[in-house]
């Protein structure tokens, strides 16, 4: 048992280093997933801030959370492509040929869009400190809003590997991270949902991006946390769940 849990990490090591390379070769893809979200947070606070109202405090202050999750939604995309590279380029299928454990494949591209995502969200931060943002939340505050990112980076980075797998085009392979990137402006990230129309808040108060948000702004505030953060976690874990066995499933489909 522990050789083969051996043999699976020293295999996921080396296909994660290979992921790294690539993206250190071109960084662009960091820089590009966090110029969406930065362009999106320096929109809102200078051009709509003052025009939208959140009871008290900064902006810049309410925007950020909803902007994180904008960062990995936009993040994730790139996983679904580098994975649909290595499918459509023969590379999946070599990796199946060779003497290694098969899930190392996928844990690779799982863990390199971990660390991606954590640069840009790194970089979203750094903005928003320019801009601005100010947290009273100590050390162990800032450790559970790490945690709530990972969580929420690691269930949508295994949703994409979904397309990653199953797509027939690069347009196809991109397209599944709009729903994704759309569904905050359906929430609290941008503006209350008090002022929403009846439907608009109901749908806006029950999504997932709602409570995740709420969560970390609290977390952020120094506020009571509540029943929130069970159901931002409960959330960030079924979603994991989910997408981590319809993800497997298709892999086996895909190997078989």
């Amino acid at each position: 048992m522990t050789t083969t849990v051996g043999h699976v990490t020293s295999d996921t090591t080396v296909l994660l280093k290979r992921s790294l390379r690539h993206i250190l070769r071109s960084p662009d893809t960091i820089i590009t997933t966090a110029v969406t979200p930065i362009a999106m947070l320096l929109l809102f606070v200078y051009v709509f801030g003052s025009a939208i109202r959140v009871g008290g405090g900064s902006y810049v202050d309410y925007l950020l959370p909803g902007i994180l999750l904008v960062t990995v939604a936009s993040g994730i995309a790139y996983t679904a492509f580098r994975l649909f590279t290595d499918v459509s380029t023969g590379i999946f299928e070599r990796f199946q040929s060779m003497p290694i454990a098969r899930s190392a494949v996928l844990w690779g591209h799982v863990l390199t869009s971990l660390v991606a995502n954590l640069v840009s969200l790194a970089l979203v931060v750094l903005v928003a400190l320019a801009m601005g943002f100010r947290s009273g939340a100590g050390l162990l505050a800032w450790l559970a809003v790490l945690g709530i990112l990972v969580l929420f980076t690691l269930a949508l980075t295994w949703l994409a590997v979904i397309p990653g797998l199953t797509a027939t085009s690069v347009d196809g392979v991109s397209g599944f991270s709009y729903p994704l990137i759309f569904l905050p402006f359906i929430s609290s990230a941008f503006v209350p949902t008090d002022g929403m129309p009846g439907p608009v808040r109901w749908f806006a108060e029950h999504q997932p991006v709602t409570s995740i948000v709420d969560t970390i702004r609290n977390l952020f505030a120094g506020a009571p946390l509540g029943s929130t953060v069970w159901v931002a976690l409960a959330w960030c874990v079924g979603l994991l769940v989910v997408a981590y066995g319809l993800a497997m499933r298709t892999y086996r489909r895909k190997i078989a």
